[in-house]
């Protein structure tokens, strides 16, 4: 097999492994403390926020047009809706603006 495919397979590995152990961490307790109930709340917009900020930062003309409708499009539509519409931004904006 070639290395490639290893690594493929580890990371798989490595991400199944991570999240089935969080939930065998988090389903030994009864009651869930509300700090920590809210610090897993936390999670998805922390990780969102260190996806999105290196690429704004560095991002064009292309980007900032596919973010700013993403935005809008986050605050009327569900998340299905607002990532197909930031796709499609994304890629029409990237053809014709560059």
């Amino acid at each position: 097999m070639s290395t490639t495919l290893w690594i493929i397979i580890a990371g798989a590995v490595a991400t199944y492994l991570t999240r089935i152990g969080g939930h065998l961490v988090i389903s030994r307790f009864e009651n869930i403390h509300p700090r920590v109930e809210a610090g897993l709340y936390a999670v998805p917009a922390a990780v969102l926020t260190t996806l999105v900020a290196p690429a704004a930062l560095t991002a064009g003309p292309a980007e900032w047009a596919a973010l700013i409708v993403t935005a809008l499009v986050s605050l009327r539509g569900g998340l299905m809706a607002m990532f197909l519409v930031g796709a499609a931004v994304l890629i029409l904006a990237r053809q014709f603006v560059g």
